[in-house]
């Protein structure tokens, strides 16, 4: 599996496992905890996950999922803004802990910016990885001059996710290039796009065919076209997640991504940071 490394050197797999909208149905979470179980045999040891998820119920599932295997997973979690204080945070994190069944979390992550200052939220961060309830935090949903008001905490940030894909570019006009030059590890999450108009596109499917490739693995392939980008798609079912693994080695050619920037072009000023 490819990786990259933050900026302390830590390798972190380029692509991992998403559980948006998993938990949310105990009827369901059995297979849901088999089917991440499958993606740590083949190889997609970053599962990301948050409070949010399922109303912790996607926690829940990770734990049974990473039960006995914790040793073999990257873990990341989020934290809703409003749990993000010095005196919240601490407590929020417990909770993650305790639904997943671990004591520490590899990289927690502020889920996006709400009223608490960021700097009270880094300094509580930097607190939780001092007591060993965290190896790495970071950001969400954050944009470059929500990054640069960190200040002198823009250091220890070990990542930023935001939404990126095809149709959502915005983040290549200065997000994606500030991320790099900090050594900050992008994670795009809803890569393959939402509801699965992207997928149907006329330009996706036609690169899908000349490569061999379904559309899905076209799509995240080119998350992962450029250096520092970690993508997390969900899987739902088996088939899912080997298509998603298929995308790992996929190499787009200079004809594809002409192809692609043609049909989706790359932004050509800055935009508003795009959320879901």
């Amino acid at each position: 599996m490819h990786s990259i490394t933050l900026a302390d050197g830590t390798p972190i797999p380029t692509l991992g496992q998403g559980t948006w909208r998993l938990g949310e149905r105990g009827a369901d979470r059995g297979a849901e905890a088999a089917v991440l179980r499958l993606g740590l045999d083949l190889g997609l040891t970053l599962i990301d996950t948050a409070e949010m998820y399922g109303d912790g119920g996607a926690e829940e599932v990770v734990g049974e999922a990473i039960a006995g295997r914790r040793e073999e997973v990257f873990l990341v979690s989020k934290a809703y803004p409003q749990n993000a204080s010095r005196t919240q945070l601490p407590l929020a994190c417990e909770r993650s802990l305790r639904r997943m069944g671990t004591d520490v979390i590899d990289l927690y992550l502020l889920h996006w910016r709400g009223a608490v200052p960021l700097a009270e939220t880094a300094e509580a961060m930097e607190r939780l990885k001092e007591q060993g309830k965290i190896r790495h935090w970071g950001v969400s949903n954050l944009d470059v001059a929500d990054l640069e008001e960190l200040g002198p905490h823009l250091k220890n940030c070990a990542a930023n996710q935001v939404l990126y894909n095809l149709e959502a570019r915005g983040v290549e006009f200065d997000l994606l290039p500030f991320c790099q030059n900090e050594l900050m590890p992008v994670m795009a999450y809803s890569p393959l796009g939402q509801g699965g108009a992207l997928l149907r596109h006329p330009v996706i499917r036609r690169v899908a065919e000349r490569q061999g490739a379904t559309p899905a693995q076209v799509a995240l392939a080119w998350t992962l076209r450029n250096p520092g980008v970690i993508s997390i798609p969900k899987a739902s079912n088996e088939a899912h997640l080997r298509e998603n693994l298929g995308a790992r080695l996929m190499v787009l050619t200079p004809e594809d991504l002409l192809e692609l920037d043609s049909a989706f072009p790359p932004p050509r000023h800055k935009r508003s940071l795009e959320m879901i």
